[in-house]
């Protein structure tokens, strides 16, 4: 079609596209496709068939250019960046022998829990731990870390710092056992401790307190508060109760006003769950059933 216009152009002739397309009997919208080129792809350089050396110095110049890339994302700027036809497995064999991937977490390495609910049926026979914020003025956001005993929900011990490290949990973790037992290593066997999966409570130094003292760690199933609810429960209690109804001038202050509170908590607040009765006196009443027990 394009070609017999062009012939005719050629010849000084003028006509119109449309005339053609009326003498050869076919739509005007022929005249107007171009016909496709075939493009033929270029297959990719196969890099099964290079030593394995160039390879390797090759996926290490990469993890230069991109050193948060894994790999997956090293095999694809193999495969469609530079064109090698390499198959993705040796180059996860090639960077775990080199030792260039992160090391993957052990699977079952963290105790789950077994029970659901975060109630325990008699004093220290769990306890449950979590990190909340509170403002403290001068000294910013702070954390508050409290430890909760989940049958008499009373708070055995706590701490507010403005260091996040796994020290300030430490901290509050030894506040509950002096607390209760009178010395740090005077927990019952079988203790449980439960709490997130925060970075805090999988820490090195976390993990030998806790073990030091005798206590058993609970990772509760990530993504699941309502598996810690108890712990969950009291910081918004203490946040609608104390945090939120004080401007803390900095962090002396906060500290203050949480003990006072915590204090009034434990022996005078009277808890629903726990028949109107306070934490303290839950304890006293069940602490010669856990004797006997």
């Amino acid at each position: 079609m394009n070609a017999v216009v062009a012939a005719l152009r050629a010849e000084g002739k003028a006509v119109a596209v449309t005339q053609v397309c009326a003498w050869l009997g076919v739509p005007r919208s022929t005249a107007y496709a171009l016909p496709k080129e075939k493009t033929r792809r270029r297959s990719p350089v196969r890099a099964d068939a290079l030593p394995e050396g160039f390879l390797t110095g090759l996926i290490y110049a990469l993890i230069q250019v991109y050193p948060t890339f894994g790999v997956r994302m090293i095999w694809s700027q193999l495969r469609f960046t530079l064109g090698f036809k390499v198959n993705r497995k040796r180059v996860a064999r090639i960077m775990q022998r080199e030792g260039w991937t992160m090391k993957k977490r052990r699977k079952g390495g963290r105790p789950r829990v077994q029970v659901k609910t975060s109630v325990a049926e008699r004093p220290n026979q769990r306890w449950a731990t979590d990190i909340a914020l509170v403002h403290c003025g001068e000294n910013g956001w702070c954390a508050f870390v409290p430890v909760i005993d989940c049958c008499t929900r009373e708070i055995l011990g706590w701490e507010l710092s403005d260091s996040w490290r796994a020290r300030t949990a430490e901290r509050a973790l030894e506040s509950a056992l002096l607390h209760r037992f009178g010395y740090t290593r005077g927990g019952p066997p079988g203790l449980i401790l439960r709490h997130d999966n925060g970075l805090v409570f999988g820490s090195r130094g976390y993990i030998a307190t806790a073990k030091d003292y005798g206590l058993t760690q609970e990772y509760i199933t990530p993504y699941t508060p309502e598996e810690n609810g108890l712990c969950e429960r009291f910081i918004r209690t203490i946040k609608e109760e104390c945090v939120w109804q004080h401007r803390f001038e900095n962090l002396d202050a906060a500290r203050r006003t949480l003990s006072r509170w915590i204090a009034w908590y434990n022996h005078e607040r009277h808890h629903s769950a726990l028949g109107y009765q306070t934490p303290a006196q839950r304890c006293a009443a069940m602490t010669p059933l856990a004797a006997a027990a």
